[in-house]
């Protein structure tokens, strides 16, 4: 099987074989709409596109690598069939004050092997295509250092007065050689053109005035950048014919534009002549294999449509300019709506964008005792936040056994359970946990973190309508894909401890616009204690990879007289960090605080 990276990857190749045939069939739809220069230009927006899988974005709902995987993964998510039954015959027969903190040992994901297999296909190839790159490019080097100055006057004369024609005042040099049959450009800091010596030795004043003006428009046009983005282009998508044909396509209308460019600059008189150049160079000129280079040349099939197209040529006129800049503006917003579903990293969303006017960030550092984590609190009343480690609270992990709180939520808005049946039956399949194997109600479940009794109520749910209140609630970066049983267990969803807080607030407020008695019966599931001065409700959570506790949550918040705290804590390390630890840490701080004390 392929692993969620290896599955986006492909989904977003086949996306830009299809975007590559859209901007076939507008540049050609479009043909006598888009002036030469455009239409090259529209292959400007195809390096874009080919760079599209490679920027991290957000995910949109509708249209989203993200919402296609979770897609896939419902297939096989069947919501199990079990009866609901009436809440009478299920108490918790465990201390309810505190929660146990129960969980189970996640594998430490690796990449499939089909996956790894074509990893070191594309890699092998990618390496090939560098090697030939790099070859090219030292032959190029080679070739430099062997050229020489022109010497003749007449063409120095010559460059002189094309470089004044073509607006261009940078200083370039002319070189010959031997070991060339075609002129080409090179040098990105140094711009030099190098000429045939049968082009000087025979030297011919209109056919190497053309010559140099289509040469200089090669270097008023950046081409030689773009060359190089083209290269590297062919080195990442080596294996793509259709990148392989865009990027043919878009070197033949480099070309035509490049043409355009000299004719504009010549009178009408004289089109014939630079095509009757063409021609007479056609039999002696050849494309060069100088990947980084850009020369007049090209096969015969190129000069012939070349000569086609400056025979047809004709001024452009502003109204042609105009709507040619019409349809590249609508042509690059497509490209851009399809940045959310091309980008390989679309599912990755690993930090939260939290800002307010009333943060205090506070040292509460020997709490953790060296290990990393964070501390977050918010104040209801007076809107106010109070954070421990900022880059850590923004920063999305695993929720672990905390998503149960939402899970529980969506269930019963969903209707899976309800307030007075809640009891999802054991199927005798022993587990680790004797509190675990029997049948349980939201209370018992939550008391003792009962994963499958969640498990079973979220297959009950359905992937489609918990989809729908992820995105209803904004649950971090609301990622599905690890599958249906284990995405919130060290697996694809991911939340920061600000995000915790914000939605805690929510929940308790009811902002999602719930049925009051969901939002009630998840309340009365996790109140943990009450003394005569505050109320404290909370849920843990624990992340273990082979054996090792890494991640430890405590969340919850505190009903104090008229203020409601909401608090997140956060703790992560190697190994020996859990939800019991959490809590501890979490207990300390609000003390201190004055806000919770169990004494």
């Amino acid at each position: 099987m392929l692993t969620s990276i290896g599955l986006r990857f492909i989904i977003s190749n086949i996306t830009i074989s299809f975007l590559v045939i859209g901007l076939l069939l507008v540049k050609r739809g479009f043909k006598n709409h888009i002036t030469i220069r455009f239409q090259y230009n529209l292959w400007l927006l195809f390096l874009l596109l080919l760079a599209i899988p490679f920027i991290p974005v957000k995910p949109s709902e509708t249209l989203s690598l993200h919402s296609v995987l979770s897609f896939l993964d419902s297939f096989g998510a069947n919501p199990a069939n079990t009866a609901l039954q009436t809440d009478t015959a299920v108490t918790v027969t465990d201390n309810a004050k505190w929660f146990q903190d129960f969980y189970v040992s996640a594998k430490q994901k690796s990449p499939a092997l089909l996956t790894i297999c074509l990893l070191g296909i594309w890699l092998a190839g990618t390496f090939l295509m560098v090697f030939r790159t790099l070859h090219s490019n030292l032959k190029i080097r080679q070739l430099v250092n062997s050229s020489l100055p022109v010497q003749s006057e007449g063409v120095k004369a010559l460059l002189k007065e094309c470089l004044e024609t073509s607006g261009i005042d940078k200083n370039i040099t002319v070189l010959s050689s031997a070991y060339i049959n075609s002129p080409i450009s090179v040098g990105l800091f140094h711009p030099r053109i190098i000429l045939p010596i049968p082009v000087i030795s025979d030297f011919n004043e209109q056919e190497i005035r053309y010559i140099l003006l289509h040469e200089l428009q090669h270097f008023k046009h950046k081409d030689l950048p773009v060359n190089y983005a083209m290269c590297l282009a062919g080195i990442l998508y080596w294996f793509h014919p259709f990148v392989w044909l865009g990027l043919k396509e878009m070197r033949n209308d480099r070309e035509l534009a490049c043409d355009a460019s000299v004719l504009n600059l010549l009178e009408e008189d004289n089109y014939y002549d630079y095509g009757n150049a063409l021609i007479l160079f056609a039999g002696k000129l050849s494309n060069p294999s100088f990947p980084f280079a850009a020369g007049i040349g090209g096969t015969t099939k190129q000069i012939t449509k070349r000569i086609q197209n400056i025979a047809a040529f004709s001024p452009e006129s502003k109204w042609l300019k105009l709507k040619s800049k019409f349809i590249f503006v609508i042509t690059f917003v497509m490209i851009l709506t399809s940045i959310p579903f091309l980008s390989v990293n679309a599912a990755s969303d690993n930090r939260f964008q939290f800002s307010s006017s009333k943060v205090a960030y506070e040292d509460l550092s020997p709490y953790f005792d060296g290990n990393d984590g964070s501390f977050v609190l918010y104040n209801q009343s007076t809107g106010s936040w109070s954070i421990y480690n900022k880059a850590n609270s923004v920063k999305r992990i695993s929720p672990d056994s905390t998503y149960k709180i939402y899970s529980a939520l969506f269930g019963l808005e969903r209707g899976s359970i309800t307030p007075e049946a809640n009891i999802l039956p054991w199927n005798k399949e022993e587990n680790l946990y004797a509190s675990w194997n029997r049948d349980q109600n939201l209370d018992s479940a939550m008391a003792n973190s009962v994963n499958w009794y969640f498990q079973a109520l979220d297959q009950k749910t359905g992937m489609k309508d918990l989809k729908k209140y992820m995105k209803l609630t904004g649950y971090g970066n609301e990622d599905l894909s690890g599958g249906l049983s284990s995405y919130w267990m060290e697996s694809s969803l991911k939340i920061s401890p600000v995000e915790q807080v914000e939605l805690l607030t929510k929940f308790y407020q009811n902002d999602f616009q719930f049925k009051d008695s969901s939002i009630n019966a998840v309340k009365n599931s996790l109140l943990i204690t009450k003394n005569n001065a505050a109320s404290l409700y909370g849920k843990t959570g624990s992340g273990r990879i082979e054996e090792k506790d890494v991640n430890g949550w405590f969340i919850g918040f505190v009903e104090k007289g008229d203020t409601t705290y909401f608090f997140a804590m956060n703790i992560q390390g190697k190994d020996n960090v859990n939800g019991s630890l959490a809590r501890n840490i979490a207990l300390n701080i609000l003390k201190e605080k004055n806000i919770f004390t169990t004494n």
